[in-house]
């Protein structure tokens, strides 16, 4: 009787598992399709789309790179991948070096400053907005994007420090002290014993700031204001609020474009978050 409760009991969890499963891949699945299905079908308005389009047409695509009424997408894009990409590389740099200084020296204002960095992941980026176009303006960047690179790098250390000065303080320091009795130097120990046994964690930090551009709007609309410099979300929006139409068809078509790097992205990393869910799973 124990085994047959017990059976019942574990396909009731496994069923409600499943379940609840189908029910996470349906809230997720169901918009993408039906935005999908909206940037390919004929007219303006959302309200008369269908999931599975009658006519499809290829024309709210064409139209993203027609450059009529001031749709500059194709310059859009190429504007949020340049500060995507730039974002990405340099807080790698900037977060691996300085998690690395934390995690492996004591110095003075190290406590200080790491609960600084606490401190600055709790205040949201976008409540410095008037001070940062007060700056922008004061300097002469307004339209610059290399000002909004360095921004979004520095609204990515605080918290990016702390995950990968977390995995560095999981490796052993053993090999260090192994390392330097070879004779290896702080430096050589950091790029070829502890850049590549964080490969996961660096991983994660490189999507965090490849994605993060790619989302914003509130910052970003702040600084730029000419058209031809706007980032996908500022272009996007204006295309359904501004002169340009309220094209939401349209809108559903640059919308679906954007997730694309995003998921190139993900897939060249993919194999270094697997290589490091396995490493966990064998650790030991």
């Amino acid at each position: 009787m124990k085994q047959s409760s017990l059976k019942k009991q574990r396909t009731f969890r496994l069923g409600l598992s499943y379940l609840l499963l189908i029910l996470v891949v349906v809230v997720i699945i169901y918009p993408l399709l039906w935005t999908i299905g909206a940037s390919f079908n004929p007219g303006n308005s959302l309200v008369s789309t269908s999931m599975i389009p009658e006519n499809p047409t290829l024309g709210h695509y064409l139209k993203l790179f027609s450059g009529e009424n001031e749709l500059y997408y194709g310059q859009w894009y190429l504007n949020s991948l340049k500060i995507s990409v730039f974002t990405m590389l340099l807080s790698l740099v900037f977060v691996s070096m300085t998690a690395y200084s934390f995690s492996r020296f004591r110095f003075s204002g190290r406590k200080n400053g790491l609960m600084l960095f606490l401190l600055l992941q709790m205040i949201p980026q976008f409540s410095a907005l008037i001070a940062i176009f007060v700056l922008a303006q004061m300097l002469g960047l307004i339209n610059s994007h290399w000002l909004l690179i360095l921004i979004y790098v520095g609204g990515q250390i605080p918290m990016n420090t702390y995950l990968l000065k977390g995995y560095f303080d999981s490796i052993p320091i053993d090999l260090d002290e192994s390392a330097k009795i070879d004779g290896a130097s702080n430096t050589r120990i950091f790029w070829q014993i502890l850049i590549p046994l964080s490969r996961p964690m660096l991983a994660v930090v490189a999507m965090n700031g490849f994605t993060g551009p790619l989302g914003d709007f509130a910052l970003s609309s702040v600084l730029l204001r000419n058209p031809a410099y706007y980032t996908l979300p500022i272009g996007l929006y204006k295309l359904v609020t501004d002169k340009m139409g309220a094209s939401y068809t349209t809108f559903a078509a640059g919308a679906i474009l954007i997730s694309i790097p995003i998921a190139l992205v993900f897939i060249a990393l993919q194999k270094h978050f697997v290589s490091g869910l396995t490493a966990g799973g064998t650790k030991g």
